[in-house]
């Protein structure tokens, strides 16, 4: 496996694991659907959370959040649509993206909610 993919799942565990300790309940990890991704949904508080989460181990080229352009909104946007029709959820949804630049040391972790809304 290589160094990118092993990163990204240890983001993504990582990541699961500080949503559950602000209240999350996760209900799917790498949920997906005719070649779209979710990352983790969750659902938090009268909603249901589709996280975006993005690891990097330098912010040389950015932010890790930065990453996620208008295309993968649209991706996302896609993919819960058919997440919440599919298993007949009628809650309102949010769109959040984790960010984590993970050094040698610990991880450092930001929590953008309502990171976006979702257009077609």
């Amino acid at each position: 496996m290589t160094h990118h993919i092993e990163l990204g799942k240890k983001g993504e565990a990582f990541a699961a694991v500080s949503l559950e300790k602000k209240g999350h309940r996760i209900l799917e990890r790498n949920w997906s659907y005719s070649g779209y991704e979710i990352d983790i949904v969750s659902e938090h508080e009268e909603s249901i959370v589709f996280v975006e989460v993005k690891t990097r181990t330098s912010a040389a080229w950015g932010l890790p959040g930065e990453a996620v352009g208008e295309r993968r909104m649209r991706r996302m946007i896609h993919a819960a649509d058919h997440y919440l029709r599919e298993n007949r959820i009628d809650k309102p949804a949010r769109f959040d993206i984790v960010s984590l630049l993970w050094n040698k040391r610990q991880p450092e972790l930001e929590h953008l909610e309502d990171a976006f809304m979702p257009f077609l």
